[in-house]
Protein backbone atom coordinates (compact mmCIF):
# COMPACT_ATOMS: atom_id res chain seq x y z
CA UNK A 1 0.00 0.00 0.00
CA UNK A 2 1.07 3.13 -0.90
CA UNK A 3 1.67 6.00 1.93
CA UNK A 4 0.13 9.18 0.37
CA UNK A 5 0.88 11.21 3.36
CA UNK A 6 4.80 10.20 2.99
CA UNK A 7 6.86 13.39 2.23
CA UNK A 8 8.72 13.32 -1.60
CA UNK A 9 12.42 13.55 -0.48
CA UNK A 10 12.43 16.46 -3.30
CA UNK A 11 9.80 18.54 -1.54
CA UNK A 12 10.75 21.38 0.27
CA UNK A 13 10.84 21.20 3.93
CA UNK A 14 11.63 23.69 6.70
CA UNK A 15 13.45 20.95 8.58
CA UNK A 16 15.84 20.28 5.43
CA UNK A 17 19.47 20.80 5.04
CA UNK A 18 20.26 23.15 2.28
CA UNK A 19 21.52 21.03 -0.49
CA UNK A 20 24.58 23.07 -2.50
CA UNK A 21 26.14 20.25 -3.82
CA UNK A 22 25.70 21.40 -7.38
CA UNK A 23 28.29 23.74 -6.54
CA UNK A 24 30.35 21.17 -6.27
CA UNK A 25 30.21 20.40 -10.52
CA UNK A 26 32.54 23.31 -11.67
CA UNK A 27 33.09 25.32 -8.50
CA UNK A 28 36.27 27.14 -10.40
CA UNK A 29 34.89 27.39 -14.13
CA UNK A 30 32.78 30.40 -15.35
CA UNK A 31 30.03 28.24 -15.80
CA UNK A 32 26.33 29.09 -14.29
CA UNK A 33 27.13 27.09 -11.58
CA UNK A 34 30.18 28.76 -10.71
CA UNK A 35 28.72 32.28 -11.46
CA UNK A 36 25.89 31.72 -8.84
CA UNK A 37 28.92 30.73 -6.16
CA UNK A 38 30.72 34.04 -7.33
CA UNK A 39 27.79 35.88 -6.94
CA UNK A 40 26.85 34.85 -3.09
CA UNK A 41 30.49 35.53 -1.89
CA UNK A 42 30.09 38.97 -3.60
CA UNK A 43 27.18 39.81 -1.97
CA UNK A 44 28.21 38.75 1.17
CA UNK A 45 31.58 40.55 0.95
CA UNK A 46 30.02 44.11 -0.17
CA UNK A 47 27.29 43.70 2.89
CA UNK A 48 30.22 42.63 5.25
CA UNK A 49 32.33 46.01 4.11
CA UNK A 50 29.88 48.15 6.44
CA UNK A 51 32.27 46.69 9.30
CA UNK A 52 34.77 48.97 8.43
CA UNK A 53 32.70 51.88 9.44
CA UNK A 54 31.76 50.18 13.10
CA UNK A 55 35.33 49.33 13.29
CA UNK A 56 36.35 53.34 13.02
CA UNK A 57 33.42 54.10 15.36
CA UNK A 58 35.43 52.13 17.97
CA UNK A 59 38.78 53.70 16.85
CA UNK A 60 37.26 57.65 17.82
CA UNK A 61 35.56 56.48 20.60
CA UNK A 62 36.73 57.40 24.30
CA UNK A 63 37.68 53.78 25.47
CA UNK A 64 40.67 52.19 26.66
CA UNK A 65 43.36 51.43 23.77
CA UNK A 66 43.40 47.94 24.82
CA UNK A 67 40.25 47.63 24.75
CA UNK A 68 39.39 49.33 21.82
CA UNK A 69 42.21 47.31 19.68
CA UNK A 70 40.20 44.20 21.32
CA UNK A 71 36.85 45.01 19.74
CA UNK A 72 38.80 46.36 16.81
CA UNK A 73 40.42 42.71 15.98
CA UNK A 74 37.23 40.79 16.81
CA UNK A 75 35.28 42.81 14.08
CA UNK A 76 38.13 41.97 11.38
CA UNK A 77 37.70 38.52 12.41
CA UNK A 78 34.02 38.68 12.08
CA UNK A 79 34.52 40.30 8.29
CA UNK A 80 36.77 38.25 7.29
CA UNK A 81 34.64 35.08 8.56
CA UNK A 82 31.72 36.80 7.27
CA UNK A 83 33.31 36.83 3.36
CA UNK A 84 34.64 33.31 3.37
CA UNK A 85 32.17 31.49 5.31
CA UNK A 86 29.82 31.60 2.13
CA UNK A 87 32.42 30.09 -0.62
CA UNK A 88 33.34 26.89 2.02
CA UNK A 89 30.34 26.82 4.43
CA UNK A 90 27.76 25.05 1.60
CA UNK A 91 30.69 22.35 1.21
CA UNK A 92 31.10 21.39 4.49
CA UNK A 93 29.14 18.84 6.43
CA UNK A 94 26.90 19.25 9.29
CA UNK A 95 28.79 19.76 12.11
CA UNK A 96 31.13 21.74 10.15
CA UNK A 97 28.55 24.20 9.21
CA UNK A 98 27.04 24.28 12.64
CA UNK A 99 30.45 25.04 13.88
CA UNK A 100 30.63 28.20 10.47
CA UNK A 101 27.72 29.52 12.27
CA UNK A 102 28.25 29.37 15.71
CA UNK A 103 31.67 30.60 15.37
CA UNK A 104 30.54 33.70 13.50
CA UNK A 105 27.64 34.45 16.29
CA UNK A 106 30.46 33.92 18.80
CA UNK A 107 32.73 36.68 16.81
CA UNK A 108 29.76 39.12 16.01
CA UNK A 109 28.49 39.59 19.37
CA UNK A 110 31.87 39.63 21.79
CA UNK A 111 32.18 43.48 20.40
CA UNK A 112 28.69 43.96 22.14
CA UNK A 113 29.55 41.53 24.89
CA UNK A 114 33.02 43.62 25.36
CA UNK A 115 32.00 46.67 25.40
CA UNK A 116 27.93 46.67 27.36
CA UNK A 117 26.73 48.36 23.85
CA UNK A 118 23.50 46.15 22.75
CA UNK A 119 23.33 48.24 19.48
CA UNK A 120 26.44 46.47 18.41
CA UNK A 121 24.25 43.74 18.13
CA UNK A 122 23.09 44.98 14.93
CA UNK A 123 26.08 43.08 13.10
CA UNK A 124 25.13 39.93 13.56
CA UNK A 125 22.84 40.07 10.82
CA UNK A 126 25.71 38.61 8.23
CA UNK A 127 26.21 35.37 10.65
CA UNK A 128 21.88 35.19 10.61
CA UNK A 129 22.34 35.68 6.88
CA UNK A 130 24.93 32.51 6.82
CA UNK A 131 22.45 30.82 9.03
CA UNK A 132 19.98 31.20 6.14
CA UNK A 133 22.61 29.47 3.91
CA UNK A 134 24.03 27.00 5.83
CA UNK A 135 21.33 25.41 7.90
CA UNK A 136 17.82 24.45 8.05
CA UNK A 137 14.99 27.36 7.30
CA UNK A 138 13.52 26.04 10.93
CA UNK A 139 16.77 26.41 12.59
CA UNK A 140 17.85 29.70 11.16
CA UNK A 141 14.74 31.42 11.73
CA UNK A 142 14.66 30.62 15.50
CA UNK A 143 18.02 31.52 16.09
CA UNK A 144 17.06 35.00 14.13
CA UNK A 145 14.38 35.82 16.51
CA UNK A 146 16.19 34.67 19.31
CA UNK A 147 18.89 37.40 18.26
CA UNK A 148 16.06 40.04 17.49
CA UNK A 149 14.40 39.45 21.30
CA UNK A 150 18.05 39.30 23.05
CA UNK A 151 18.98 42.64 21.62
CA UNK A 152 15.06 44.37 22.51
CA UNK A 153 15.26 42.73 25.52
CA UNK A 154 18.95 44.27 26.22
CA UNK A 155 17.85 47.62 24.94
CA UNK A 156 15.23 47.79 27.24
CA UNK A 157 17.53 46.28 30.09
CA UNK A 158 19.85 48.71 29.75
CA UNK A 159 18.77 52.07 27.93
CA UNK A 160 15.29 51.93 28.89
CA UNK A 161 13.87 52.04 25.35
CA UNK A 162 14.26 50.15 22.18
CA UNK A 163 16.20 51.84 19.31
CA UNK A 164 14.18 50.24 16.66
CA UNK A 165 15.98 51.58 13.62
CA UNK A 166 18.91 49.45 14.99
CA UNK A 167 16.41 46.21 15.36
CA UNK A 168 14.71 47.08 11.82
CA UNK A 169 18.77 47.19 10.45
CA UNK A 170 19.54 43.55 11.74
CA UNK A 171 15.95 42.22 10.39
CA UNK A 172 15.88 43.75 6.97
CA UNK A 173 19.87 43.20 5.85
CA UNK A 174 19.20 39.79 7.36
CA UNK A 175 16.17 39.27 5.22
CA UNK A 176 18.16 40.63 2.20
CA UNK A 177 21.15 38.63 1.97
CA UNK A 178 18.83 35.39 2.67
CA UNK A 179 17.05 36.28 -0.35
CA UNK A 180 19.72 36.46 -2.55
CA UNK A 181 21.10 33.23 -1.20
CA UNK A 182 17.30 31.77 -1.84
CA UNK A 183 17.26 33.16 -5.19
CA UNK A 184 20.67 31.86 -6.32
CA UNK A 185 19.93 28.17 -4.62
CA UNK A 186 16.97 28.08 -6.20
CA UNK A 187 18.30 29.11 -9.74
CA UNK A 188 21.16 26.62 -9.14
CA UNK A 189 18.76 23.44 -8.84
CA UNK A 190 16.96 24.45 -11.56
CA UNK A 191 19.63 24.93 -13.99
CA UNK A 192 20.83 21.10 -12.14
CA UNK A 193 17.44 19.30 -12.82
CA UNK A 194 17.44 20.96 -16.83
CA UNK A 195 20.65 19.02 -17.21
CA UNK A 196 19.73 16.08 -15.62
CA UNK A 197 16.58 16.25 -17.81
CA UNK A 198 19.26 16.60 -20.63
CA UNK A 199 20.95 13.93 -19.53
CA UNK A 200 18.24 11.63 -19.08
CA UNK A 201 16.65 12.65 -22.64
CA UNK A 202 20.01 11.82 -24.41
CA UNK A 203 19.97 8.47 -22.67
CA UNK A 204 16.63 7.73 -23.30
CA UNK A 205 17.51 8.76 -27.34
CA UNK A 206 20.37 6.56 -27.24
CA UNK A 207 18.51 3.67 -26.28
CA UNK A 208 15.88 4.28 -28.85
CA UNK A 209 18.21 4.09 -31.39
CA UNK A 210 19.69 0.91 -30.21
CA UNK A 211 16.51 -0.89 -29.75
CA UNK A 212 15.72 0.21 -33.38
CA UNK A 213 19.02 -1.14 -34.57
CA UNK A 214 18.73 -4.18 -33.21
CA UNK A 215 15.32 -5.13 -34.37
CA UNK A 216 16.20 -4.01 -38.30
CA UNK A 217 19.46 -5.66 -37.86
CA UNK A 218 18.93 -8.12 -35.95
CA UNK A 219 16.49 -10.03 -38.31
CA UNK A 220 17.90 -9.29 -41.59
CA UNK A 221 21.48 -10.67 -40.69
CA UNK A 222 20.26 -13.65 -38.85
CA UNK A 223 18.43 -14.57 -42.31
CA UNK A 224 21.40 -13.71 -44.32
CA UNK A 225 23.44 -16.15 -42.06
CA UNK A 226 20.99 -18.55 -42.73
CA UNK A 227 20.58 -18.49 -46.48
CA UNK A 228 24.44 -17.61 -47.04
CA UNK A 229 24.75 -21.27 -44.97
CA UNK A 230 22.63 -22.81 -47.11
CA UNK A 231 24.18 -21.51 -50.48
CA UNK A 232 27.55 -22.35 -49.34
CA UNK A 233 26.31 -26.06 -48.51
CA UNK A 234 24.35 -25.84 -52.55
CA UNK A 235 28.10 -25.23 -53.48
CA UNK A 236 29.68 -28.17 -51.37
CA UNK A 237 27.67 -30.84 -52.48
CA UNK A 238 25.19 -30.05 -55.58
CA UNK A 239 27.22 -27.77 -57.09
CA UNK A 240 23.54 -26.26 -58.00
CA UNK A 241 24.49 -22.81 -59.56
CA UNK A 242 21.44 -22.01 -60.43
CA UNK A 243 20.20 -22.86 -57.00
CA UNK A 244 23.14 -20.45 -55.45
CA UNK A 245 22.83 -17.75 -57.43
CA UNK A 246 19.09 -17.50 -56.62
CA UNK A 247 20.34 -17.35 -53.07
CA UNK A 248 22.95 -15.06 -53.50
CA UNK A 249 20.09 -12.46 -55.71
CA UNK A 250 17.75 -13.08 -52.36
CA UNK A 251 20.91 -12.13 -50.64
CA UNK A 252 21.38 -8.39 -52.16
CA UNK A 253 17.88 -7.71 -51.76
CA UNK A 254 17.49 -8.61 -48.19
CA UNK A 255 20.93 -6.32 -47.79
CA UNK A 256 19.91 -3.76 -49.88
CA UNK A 257 16.20 -3.75 -47.72
CA UNK A 258 18.28 -3.62 -44.50
CA UNK A 259 20.24 -0.80 -45.84
CA UNK A 260 16.87 1.14 -46.67
CA UNK A 261 15.67 0.39 -43.02
CA UNK A 262 18.44 1.53 -41.23
CA UNK A 263 18.88 4.76 -42.88
CA UNK A 264 14.79 5.40 -42.85
CA UNK A 265 15.65 4.19 -39.02
CA UNK A 266 17.89 7.27 -38.51
CA UNK A 267 15.86 9.47 -40.50
CA UNK A 268 13.50 8.93 -38.13
CA UNK A 269 10.68 7.91 -40.80
CA UNK A 270 10.59 4.24 -40.78
CA UNK A 271 7.23 2.18 -40.66
CA UNK A 272 7.05 -1.37 -40.05
CA UNK A 273 4.05 -3.34 -41.56
CA UNK A 274 3.31 -6.75 -39.72
CA UNK A 275 2.25 -8.15 -43.40
CA UNK A 276 5.66 -7.45 -44.57
CA UNK A 277 6.92 -9.08 -41.53
CA UNK A 278 5.08 -12.21 -42.08
CA UNK A 279 6.36 -12.41 -45.78
CA UNK A 280 9.96 -11.88 -44.30
CA UNK A 281 9.47 -14.69 -41.54
CA UNK A 282 7.81 -16.62 -44.11
CA UNK A 283 10.89 -16.44 -46.56
CA UNK A 284 13.38 -16.83 -43.66
CA UNK A 285 11.77 -19.86 -42.10
CA UNK A 286 11.89 -21.27 -45.22
CA UNK A 287 15.18 -20.79 -45.87
CA UNK A 288 16.19 -22.15 -42.22
CA UNK A 289 14.00 -25.42 -43.25
CA UNK A 290 11.82 -24.53 -40.73
CA UNK A 291 7.77 -25.20 -41.64
CA UNK A 292 5.99 -21.95 -41.18
CA UNK A 293 2.80 -21.79 -40.22
CA UNK A 294 1.67 -18.26 -40.39
CA UNK A 295 -1.92 -16.51 -41.05
CA UNK A 296 -3.14 -15.72 -44.22
CA UNK A 297 -4.81 -12.28 -43.27
CA UNK A 298 -4.53 -9.26 -40.97
CA UNK A 299 -7.29 -7.99 -41.34
CA UNK A 300 -8.53 -8.42 -37.65
CA UNK A 301 -5.87 -7.14 -35.97
CA UNK A 302 -6.23 -3.08 -35.09
CA UNK A 303 -4.62 -1.02 -36.89
CA UNK A 304 -2.84 0.83 -34.14
CA UNK A 305 -0.91 -2.66 -33.47
CA UNK A 306 0.27 -3.25 -36.58
CA UNK A 307 3.30 -1.75 -36.19
CA UNK A 308 4.38 -2.62 -32.66
CA UNK A 309 2.93 -6.48 -33.53
CA UNK A 310 5.26 -6.40 -36.40
CA UNK A 311 8.09 -6.38 -33.99
CA UNK A 312 7.17 -8.61 -32.03
CA UNK A 313 7.00 -11.00 -35.15
CA UNK A 314 10.50 -10.08 -36.16
CA UNK A 315 12.23 -10.28 -33.02
CA UNK A 316 10.22 -13.66 -32.22
CA UNK A 317 11.25 -15.13 -35.52
CA UNK A 318 14.62 -14.53 -34.98
CA UNK A 319 15.00 -16.02 -31.74
CA UNK A 320 13.60 -18.98 -33.25
CA UNK A 321 16.75 -19.12 -36.21
CA UNK A 322 18.96 -18.41 -33.37
CA UNK A 323 18.24 -20.11 -30.15
CA UNK A 324 16.11 -23.26 -31.37
CA UNK A 325 16.03 -26.37 -33.66
CA UNK A 326 12.77 -25.89 -34.20
CA UNK A 327 11.12 -27.81 -37.32
CA UNK A 328 7.78 -25.59 -36.91
CA UNK A 329 6.91 -22.25 -36.33
CA UNK A 330 3.24 -21.18 -35.82
CA UNK A 331 1.80 -17.56 -35.71
CA UNK A 332 -1.71 -16.85 -34.67
CA UNK A 333 -3.21 -13.09 -34.50
CA UNK A 334 -5.83 -11.28 -32.53
CA UNK A 335 -7.62 -8.00 -32.69
CA UNK A 336 -5.33 -7.35 -29.88
CA UNK A 337 -2.86 -10.09 -29.68
CA UNK A 338 -0.70 -11.72 -31.75
CA UNK A 339 1.08 -15.58 -30.46
CA UNK A 340 4.90 -16.72 -31.63
CA UNK A 341 5.14 -20.77 -31.15
CA UNK A 342 8.01 -23.25 -31.97
CA UNK A 343 8.56 -27.17 -31.50
CA UNK A 344 12.55 -26.51 -30.60
CA UNK A 345 14.40 -27.15 -28.09
CA UNK A 346 14.54 -24.76 -25.38
CA UNK A 347 14.96 -20.79 -26.20
CA UNK A 348 15.33 -19.79 -22.71
CA UNK A 349 18.89 -18.00 -23.07
CA UNK A 350 16.67 -15.74 -25.42
CA UNK A 351 14.43 -14.46 -22.60
CA UNK A 352 16.86 -12.55 -21.13
CA UNK A 353 17.97 -10.77 -24.62
CA UNK A 354 18.15 -7.23 -25.48
CA UNK A 355 15.34 -8.04 -28.09
CA UNK A 356 12.93 -9.12 -26.04
CA UNK A 357 13.21 -6.26 -22.86
CA UNK A 358 12.90 -3.85 -26.10
CA UNK A 359 9.66 -5.65 -27.14
CA UNK A 360 8.95 -5.38 -23.42
CA UNK A 361 9.82 -1.41 -23.64
CA UNK A 362 7.56 -0.83 -26.85
CA UNK A 363 4.63 -2.91 -25.90
CA UNK A 364 4.79 -0.70 -22.37
CA UNK A 365 4.67 2.28 -24.82
CA UNK A 366 1.04 1.40 -26.55
CA UNK A 367 -0.27 -0.15 -22.91
CA UNK A 368 0.52 -3.46 -23.93
CA UNK A 369 2.24 -6.65 -22.03
CA UNK A 370 4.44 -9.09 -23.55
CA UNK A 371 5.07 -12.93 -21.72
CA UNK A 372 7.13 -15.22 -23.00
CA UNK A 373 8.42 -18.36 -21.90
CA UNK A 374 8.74 -22.40 -22.36
CA UNK A 375 5.13 -24.11 -24.33
CA UNK A 376 3.14 -26.42 -22.84
CA UNK A 377 4.16 -28.63 -25.83
CA UNK A 378 7.69 -28.18 -25.82
CA UNK A 379 9.58 -25.37 -27.45
CA UNK A 380 9.31 -21.78 -26.80
CA UNK A 381 6.02 -19.61 -26.82
CA UNK A 382 6.03 -15.72 -27.29
CA UNK A 383 2.59 -13.58 -26.31
CA UNK A 384 1.87 -9.91 -26.88
CA UNK A 385 -1.30 -8.53 -26.29
CA UNK A 386 -2.18 -4.26 -27.04
CA UNK A 387 -4.48 -2.55 -24.73
CA UNK A 388 -8.07 -4.13 -24.71
CA UNK A 389 -11.05 -2.21 -25.88
CA UNK A 390 -13.18 -0.27 -23.26
CA UNK A 391 -16.59 -1.52 -24.85
CA UNK A 392 -17.90 -3.64 -27.10
CA UNK A 393 -17.09 -8.06 -27.27
CA UNK A 394 -14.39 -9.64 -29.02
CA UNK A 395 -15.36 -12.65 -30.91
CA UNK A 396 -11.92 -13.63 -31.27
CA UNK A 397 -10.80 -13.87 -27.82
CA UNK A 398 -12.46 -16.96 -27.46
CA UNK A 399 -9.45 -18.03 -29.56
CA UNK A 400 -7.09 -15.62 -27.35
CA UNK A 401 -3.92 -17.47 -25.75
CA UNK A 402 -4.75 -18.65 -22.26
Amino acid sequence: MIDVGARDPDEFSAGKWPDWSFWKDQPDSPSAYGRGRVIVATATALASLTLIARADDLAHASRHPLLTSLAIGLVACYGIGCMLAPWYGPAALRRGRIAIVAALLLLGAAPAVLLASPRHLTDLTFALAIGLMLLPLRHALLLGLAVVAGQIVWMRLAQGEVAWAQVAILVGVTAALGTVFALNFTIGHLRAAREQVRRLAVNQERERVARDMHDVLGHSLSTMTVKLGLTRRVLESSQDVALAVEQVAELETMARTALSDVRATISNYRTLSLDSELAGARMALGAAGVRADLPAATDTVRTELHEVFGYVVREAVTNVLRHSDAELCTVRVGPDWVEITDNGGSTGEASAGNGLTGLTERLAAVSGTLEHGPAAGGGFRVVARGPARESGPAPAQEAEPT
